[in-house]
């Protein structure tokens, strides 16, 4: 925890950002962020949070050890499927473990006639691969529908909601950014 102050620091010098700069992206005082990387003063998750969008990384960046193993290959039986609170899908994550990671690779299974019913928007971009089945996407309220094999890619601005309009699991490649789980 004690090397927190110095990650927020180099991560900022790395993106050419002053603290001025940081301190009016996270709403947080100048005077605050300047303790925090001199050390001089401890931070809420909260305001954390703030600095790690800011900087456009994960949370979690903060709490890795740096000389912690990497993990760069995931066999098949090392998935572990989850689910979230806000919905049926059934995830799989498929990403290694390293220092700055920027993807979040995951399969995600569809249960049958599954439809999301709060449409999202939010920063980073969004791919997916139709595996198995089909999924409709709705993006800014256009419908696309994919089918087995196809592609879909575009900029998680756009207000966006999918469905699996079949009643057989369907299963998709998804890779975004930024990580989310």
């Amino acid at each position: 925890m004690d090397e927190i102050h110095n990650k927020i620091k180099n991560l900022r010098l790395e993106r050419n950002l002053t603290l001025k700069e940081l301190s009016e992206q996270t709403g947080l005082s100048l005077s605050f962020l300047s303790q925090i990387e001199r050390g001089a003063s401890s931070l809420s998750i909260t305001s954390l949070k703030k600095i790690s969008d800011a900087l456009g990384i994960h949370i979690n960046y903060f709490f890795v050890d740096e000389h912690e193993k990497q993990t760069f290959v995931i066999r098949a039986h090392e998935h572990h499927p989850f689910t979230t609170s806000s919905g049926s899908q059934v995830y799989s994550r498929l990403t290694g473990t390293f220092n700055n990671r920027k993807l979040e690779p995951l399969k995600v299974t569809l249960p049958p006639h599954m439809y999301e019913e709060h449409p999202y928007s939010h920063n980073g971009e969004e791919f997916y691969y139709v595996l198995q089945g089909e999924v409709i996407f709705y993006l800014n309220h256009e419908k696309y529908h994919l089918y087995e094999g196809d592609t879909i890619h575009f900029p998680s601005s756009l207000i966006h909601q999918w469905e699996n309009p079949l009643p057989t699991e369907s299963i998709v490649l998804s890779i975004v950014t930024p990580i989310i789980f």
